[in-house]
C-alpha cells in the first residue's frame, strides 16, 4: 500500500480535530452495484471513505468519535464467512479491521441496529451526508428516532446535523507527499500509454483498438482499471467532449482526439492528447492545434501561488479568442467576444478541475464568493481546447470537423508547479517525429 497506516491515522486525527468534542461523524462505505441479472460492477469504495481508513470492502460504516474513552475510531464490517470467502475472496472481518487497519474497536456489520444509537447518545453533533444513500439516510434517522422517543427517560439525542464533505473535501484537496508521489507514477504510467498509442495509430483501425493499446499498457504496469471510460474520438468524433462509443474508422488526413488516463492505486490521472491518424497534421490541423498549445503553455505558466483558480482559464479564453479572430473563425471586437463569451462556440468547456482520488476531485472553486487562490499541494487539470463542429457552414470548410484538446495535470508547489505528465509529448514536431519513428 503506497499510501501507509499512519497517513489514513494522521487524515482520521484531523479530521476529529475539526469536528471537536462531544461529535460523531458517520461514513458508510459504497453499495455493490449489478451490472445486469446477477454479474456485478467491481467493487470500487467510495473516496471519501477509502481516504480516512484504506478499506476497500463493501458493507461497512466508519465512525469516529473525538475523545471516547474506549476508542475513537469504530468499524462495522462484515464477518469472516468461509463459505462466501471461497465463492468471492478474503474478508478482513473485525478482528482483521482492527489489526491491519488500526481500528480501535470493531462490530459485525449485522449489529449496527443494536450499536450505533448507543453511539449517538449524547453526541451534540453529527458529521455526516444526507442524501447520498437514501436507504442508510432512513436507517440513521430511525436510530435518531429512537433516541428522542427516550428523551422524557433521560435519553440525550443529537442536536445538530453537519455536512461531513464540507471539512472532508476540503482535507482532500491538499495532496500529501505519499499522494503526490502515487498520482506522479500514475500519470507517467498513462503518459506512456499515449505514447505507445502514437506509435500504434494507422489509418484504418478501429477507435476500439487503439483504446486497447490504452488498457493494455495501463495494466501491465499495475493499473487496474482507467480512471474514467476512454474518450478516442477520431474525425468530427473528437468534437464531442464527452464520446465514449468508441467504435468508428480511423480514417486518413483526420486527427484522432484520446482522452484516457490510469486509476493506480485509487488516483486517478487524465490526460488528453490529439494526434493525426497518419502521423502528419494538415495546415489547418496544426493551425488550430497550435493555438491551443500555446494557450495550454500560458495557462501552466499561470497556475502558480500567486493567483486564483480562474486566472489560468482567462488566459487561455485571451488566447484562444484572439487566435480565432486571426484565423477568421470568429469575427467582431476581442474585448467584445471575451465578455460575452463569444468564443464558446468553439471553446465550451472550463479550462480545468481538481484531480485526485476521483478524476473530478472534490473541494470548493470558490471561497465565500471569490476564485479559490492556488495553494501548493493543489492537483489539477489543465486541458483547452477547439472543436469546430463539423456541420458548422459560417467557418471555411476547411476547419469543419476539427476537434482539439491538450490536457496535463500539474501540482501547485511553492514557486509554481509540477507537470506530473510531461513524459508525453504535445509539440506539433515532438509528436510527429515520434510517429515516423524518430
Amino acid at each position: 500500500m503506497s499510501i501507509n497506516r499512519q497517513e489514513f491515522a494522521r487524515r482520521r486525527q484531523e479530521l476529529m480535530g475539526i469536528m471537536g468534542p462531544n461529535s460523531i461523524a458517520i461514513l458508510p462505505a459504497a453499495p455493490e452495484h449489478i451490472r445486469n441479472r446477477d454479474v456485478e460492477y467491481p467493487y470500487r469504495p467510495s473516496s471519501d471513505f477509502w481516504y480516512l481508513t484504506g478499506f476497500d470492502e463493501p458493507e461497512a460504516v466508519m465512525v469516529l468519535m473525538p475523545g471516547r474513552e474506549h476508542g475513537e475510531y469504530v468499524m462495522f464490517c462484515r464477518e469472516r464467512d468461509r463459505t462466501m470467502e471461497i465463492w468471492n475472496g478474503y474478508r478482513s472481518g473485525p478482528e482483521g479491521v482492527v489489526n491491519d487497519f488500526d481500528a480501535d474497536d470493531a462490530f459485525p456489520i449485522g449489529d449496527i441496529d443494536e450499536i450505533l444509537p448507543g453511539l449517538l447518545e449524547g453526541r451534540e453533533r453529527v458529521y455526516y451526508d444526507l442524501g447520498m444513500d437514501a436507504e442508510f439516510d432512513r436507517r440513521l434517522m430511525g436510530w435518531v428516532n429512537s433516541i428522542r422517543d427516550r428523551v422524557r427517560s433521560g435519553a440525550q439525542p443529537p442536536g445538530e446535523f453537519v455536512a461531513l464533505a464540507h471539512h472532508l473535501h476540503d482535507m482532500r484537496l491538499f495532496k500529501s507527499a505519499a499522494e503526490i508521489k502515487l498520482m506522479r507514477k500514475a500519470a507517467s504510467i498513462s503518459a506512456g500509454a499515449h505514447v505507445r498509442a502514437m506509435q500504434a495509430v494507422k489509418p484504418g483501425m478501429m477507435e476500439y483498438q487503439l483504446e486497447a493499446e490504452y488498457i493494455h499498457e495501463f495494466m501491465r504496469h499495475g493499473s487496474r482499471s482507467p480512471a474514467y471510460p476512454s474518450i478516442v474520438g477520431g474525425g468530427a468524433n473528437g468534437c464531442i467532449l464527452h464520446y465514449i462509443d468508441n467504435r468508428q474508422k480511423l480514417k486518413e488526413g483526420d486527427l484522432v482526439l484520446v482522452d484516457a488516463g490510469c486509476e493506480l492505486e485509487m488516483y486517478a490521472s487524465d490526460i488528453t492528447r490529439t494526434f493525426p491518424v497518419n502521423g502528419s497534421f494538415s495546415k489547418p490541423q496544426q493551425a488550430l492545434y497550435e493555438l491551443v498549445l500555446a494557450s495550454q503553455y500560458a495557462a501552466i505558466e499561470a497556475t502558480h501561488p500567486d493567483n486564483h483558480w480562474n486566472v489560468p482559464h482567462e488566459q487561455v479564453v485571451n488566447i484562444l479568442t484572439q487566435g480565432l479572430l486571426d484565423l477568421g473563425l470568429l469575427k467582431g471586437e476581442f474585448n467584445e467576444l471575451v465578455e460575452t463569451e463569444g468564443y464558446r462556440r468553439f471553446f465550451m468547456h472550463r479550462t480545468g478541475h481538481w484531480l485526485g482520488l476521483d478524476v473530478h476531485d472534490v473541494g470548493d472553486y470558490r471561497v465565500q464568493d471569490q476564485w479559490r487562490q492556488l495553494e501548493p499541494g493543489m492537483a489539477l487539470t489543465v486541458e483547452p481546447g477547439l472543436y469546430v463542429a463539423p456541420d458548422d457552414d459560417t467557418v471555411d470548410e476547411q476547419w469543419r470537423g476539427i476537434g482539439i484538446r491538450i490536457e496535463d495535470d500539474v501540482v501547485v508547489t511553492k514557486d509554481g508547479c509540477e507537470v506530473l505528465t510531461h513524459e508525453v509529448p504535445k509539440d506539433v514536431a515532438e509528436i510527429e517525429r515520434l510517429m515516423k519513428g524518430g
